[in-house]
């Protein structure tokens, strides 16, 4: 059943990810950066990239979370989803990862550095199974999930999609 999200979380050893959603870590570099080399906003060593399997099913969602580093997303299969970015000026930007390019779909995109982002599939019936490779590699002291209340306060001209994309 390669439609099938419960097959993908399987197939791939997808376990529970603390924004929402399935994940597994399939790269990490050997390389390291040291600290000196890397951005302020990092503290010591990092790997030079790490890529992950994420999944979600249509009932689930992708919480505003936001990281110290790039972020490119890559489409693999099941149903478009949609990431939602905020900005540092607080400007929110939507996005459409897929396969349909004439609905204004794409294969990949990049969120930039210390924006806030979640995601949700467009159809709530179905899965979305993408891939996300982070330069300088993830870490999750560089991970900040959102607070609902901060975010709104932040930006409160979101307050809807932030309040439905938050716990």
């Amino acid at each position: 059943m390669i439609n099938d999200a419960d097959y993908w979380i399987q197939a791939l050893d997808l376990q529970e990810h603390p924004e929402g959603g399935h994940f597994k870590e399939v790269y990490r570099s050997n390389e390291l950066i040291n600290e000196e080399d890397l951005p302020e906003r990092f503290k010591g060593k990092r790997c030079f990239s790490t890529s992950v399997y994420y999944l979600l099913n249509g009932n689930e969602f992708s919480s505003f979370h936001k990281i110290k580093s790039d972020e490119l997303w890559h489409f693999y299969a099941g149903t478009a989803l949609t990431l939602y970015v905020i900005d540092s000026g607080g400007q929110l930007q939507k996005i459409k990862l897929g396969k349909d390019l004439a609905n204004s779909e794409s294969f990949q995109t990049t969120v930039q550095a210390g924006n806030w982002f979640a995601a949700r599939v467009n159809d709530p019936e179905s899965y979305a199974l993408v891939g996300c490779t982070v330069a300088p590699g993830f870490d999750f002291d560089d991970f900040e999930l959102a607070s609902r209340k901060n975010l709104i306060a932040t930006y409160p001209q979101h307050k809807n999609i932030i309040e439905s994309l938050t716990k």
